[in-house]
């Protein structure tokens, strides 16, 4: 969360990774089946960091906390409902968020509270703070409602766009207070 997270914009990536990405800011984006919510977020947020000419400095992708959609492509209304914005989300395919996930990335932003409860199970907790909701840095906090279920996808882009760029400007001010 905004204050809190600034402990957790350290760059705890792991040694696999090239000597580029271990100083991007990486940023896992999840919800519940990783085909909705998720997935428009990690686009989303691609896509404005490619608008702000600042794609380089960021690793961005999404996970489920399920195992439900594992390996499907993005739901159609989803993938759609990303085309009209001119943006493309092709060959993503779902996959579950791992452990090893929380020391891989920087921020781990579910789009509801119970993903985030799900993403403390699966990660054995949060001691660095590095999980929170995407509306969290927004002036409104509040859950992303699933559109699998609400089939209200103009209302979710709308959530979605609203938390990423929240997400960024809090991002740029901490990058630019030195905080990473």
């Amino acid at each position: 969360m905004p204050g809190k997270a600034d402990k957790t914009l350290q760059n705890s990536a792991l040694q696999s990774i090239s000597e580029q990405e271990k100083f991007m800011i990486r940023v896992l984006f999840i919800c519940h089946g990783n085909i909705c919510r998720s997935p428009m977020a990690e686009f989303i947020f691609k896509d404005l960091l490619a608008t702000r000419g600042i794609a380089d400095r960021f690793y961005v992708a999404s996970a489920a906390t399920s195992t439900e959609e594992i390996g499907n492509s993005v739901y159609p209304p989803a993938k759609r409902k990303l085309n009209e914005h001119g943006i493309n989300c092709d060959g993503k395919r779902a996959r579950q968020m791992k452990k090893e996930d929380y020391d891989q990335y920087d921020l781990l932003i579910g789009t509801e509270l119970i993903n985030i409860r799900n993403m403390e199970r699966i990660a054995g907790g949060d001691p660095q703070n590095k999980m929170h909701r995407l509306l969290d840095y927004s002036k409104h906090p509040r859950d992303i409602s699933d559109p699998w279920y609400t089939g209200d996808f103009d209302k979710a882009y709308d959530d979605i766009l609203e938390g990423c760029e929240a997400l960024l400007e809090y991002l740029l001010n901490e990058a630019g207070s030195g905080h990473f």
